[in-house]
């Protein structure tokens, strides 16, 4: 593995392409601070928007861009988040216990600069654990065979179910739609095509990109239309003064910003809880082992620390089970499924072993677009506290207008607008009755995964399926014995939320 990580490391640092490199960081980097800085717009939106220009690029270029758009993302949810009260993505909803009663005290500038420098500090440490543990972890995944596989897969399924928002049965309901959805096209085992229809247009599968623009970014962009006020925010409430963050302050932090990395990194590695659930738990840390807790909530800058911290460090982690297992980690690691997919590069056991250089290539990327991220943040904080101003009539249309495009520059098919359409209207008739889309998105990615190895351990077993597995493949079987159990905890956290919280 370290000959693939320094051969990584030679792609990245080529002398020809290493500034292009940078440059495509950059624009992701910005274009993601942008949208998060944009109540009502996601990250996911805009990495679902911007996913068709990375097919156009080189690996490279296009998935390091791509990971710009979700990094600054995340950071830019916070910037509203410490102003006016509106986190910009759902990561940010922790910071705003702490940010907005700094931006009263007028120390707006302060808070916004700790929330910088401990993403940063958060992000990069989770990236060099990531770098280290994707070694050893993939060689472990290169032992299983079909049938683990296929068990990992499935208890991942349930997993990712439970965790995503809502009720678990709805979670359990869109996984099953999901994995239906996958049996169309060609059987990879017995070459027949199934549930095509007639439609020669879905012997091979439905197409990935228009189906993701559709679930994740039309939908938001339909919410938002809805909403009847013209702009995000008036210019005039609006106002970033206070000196700056100093050295004392920050080192105050430290101890902070490690427990929340900590604490961060741990959820990025496993699938479907995510930055949201992160963030409380950093923050809650943070509070908990504070000498002064009271000060909490009421304008103090360890919370935006703790919160900003722990979101931030959950994004390299979650490419652990994506490269290694081929299960996205969150619903952000859904679309990057369909850019390494795209640049002929399936995320999964093999992956590593075929095209480890190229590999690490993009995880040291994501350490440059870091140290990107710190100097890009820092000179234009005030540019991105005044995107809350802009106009949504503005916005809206032209971010429609990028969806249908980049599903038509892909492959430039009708049919593919039709997709994107069908999902659209499933997403958002979706997220009315309060359904999470992500299982579906997941069960969609990895259902045919599951069963083609499922089918290929059927095969082995030579008609004794139940002995084969508990026999000779005890740990498959201790897995597939141990999902109802974990299928039970989930149903009953999700009835305790419930109950604690509302029916949705």
């Amino acid at each position: 593995m370290f000959e693939s990580f320094i051969a990584g490391a030679g792609l990245l640092f080529d002398p020809s392409k290493v500034a292009i490199i940078f440059a495509y960081i950059s624009a992701g980097l910005f274009l993601g601070m942008f949208v998060g800085a944009l109540p009502g717009f996601t990250t996911l939106m805009a990495m679902a928007i911007l996913l068709p220009i990375s097919f156009f690029l080189e690996p490279l270029f296009g998935i390091p861009f791509l990971i710009g758009i979700y990094k600054g993302g995340i950071f830019g949810g916070s910037i509203p988040a410490i102003l006016i009260s509106m986190p910009g993505t759902g990561a940010a909803v922790a910071t705003t216990f702490d940010g907005p009663p700094l931006t009263k005290k007028g120390q707006g500038r302060k808070a916004l600069e700790m929330a910088l420098f401990s993403s940063v500090a958060g992000d990069t440490t989770s990236d060099i654990i990531t770098i280290i543990l994707i070694g050893p972890i993939a060689a472990v995944a290169l032992l299983m065979g079909p049938p683990e596989l296929a068990a990992v897969l499935f208890m991942a399924l349930i997993v990712i179910s439970g965790t995503s928002s809502g009720v678990f049965v709805k979670g359990l309901l869109m996984l099953a739609v999901g994995l239906l959805l996958g049996l169309i096209g060609q059987d990879e085992l017995s070459a027949l095509t199934r549930f095509s229809f007639g439609l020669p247009e879905l012997e091979s599968r439905i197409p990935l990109l228009p189906m993701l623009i559709g679930l994740f970014a039309l939908p938001e962009i339909f919410v938002n239309i809805e909403k009847k006020v013209s702009q995000f925010v008036d210019a005039s409430d609006l106002q970033i003064r206070g000196d700056r963050l100093t050295w004392p302050e920050f080192k105050r932090c430290i101890r902070t910003i490690a427990r929340s990395t900590a604490i961060g990194t741990s959820i990025g590695m496993i699938p479907g809880v995510g930055q949201v659930v992160a963030a409380f738990m950093g923050y809650a840390a943070a509070k908990n082992a504070s000498d002064h807790p009271e000060t909490f909530g009421e304008g103090e800058i360890e919370g935006i620390a703790a919160a900003e911290s722990a979101n931030n460090a959950v994004n390299g982690p979650t490419l652990v089970p994506l490269l290694t297992l081929g299960i996205p980690g969150d619903n952000l690691t859904v679309i990057l499924v369909g850019a390494f997919i795209a640049h002929e590069m399936r995320p999964g056991p093999q992956l590593m072993e075929q095209q480890g250089p190229m590999v690490f290539a993009i995880l040291i990327s994501m350490i440059v677009a870091n140290l990107l991220f710190l100097i890009i943040g820092y000179f234009s904080i005030p540019f991105f506290a005044k995107v809350v101003t802009i106009r949504k009539s503005l916005l809206l249309p032209l971010t429609l207008v990028f969806a249908f495009a980049g599903t038509w520059v892909f492959r430039a098919q009708p049919f593919d607008l039709g997709v994107l359409v069908f999902f659209g209207a499933v997403g958002y008739i979706a997220k009315k009755l309060h359904f999470d889309v992500t299982p579906l998105a997941m069960g969609f990615i990895l259902g045919p995964t599951m069963e083609y190895s499922f089918g290929q351990t059927v095969i082995l077993a030579q008609q004794d399926f139940l002995g084969y597995v508990v026999l000779e493949r005890p740990f498959a079987a201790g897995i597939m014995l141990a999902t109802p159990l974990v299928a039970y905890l989930m149903w009953r956290r999700s009835a305790r939320l419930r109950a604690e919280y509302g029916a949705e």
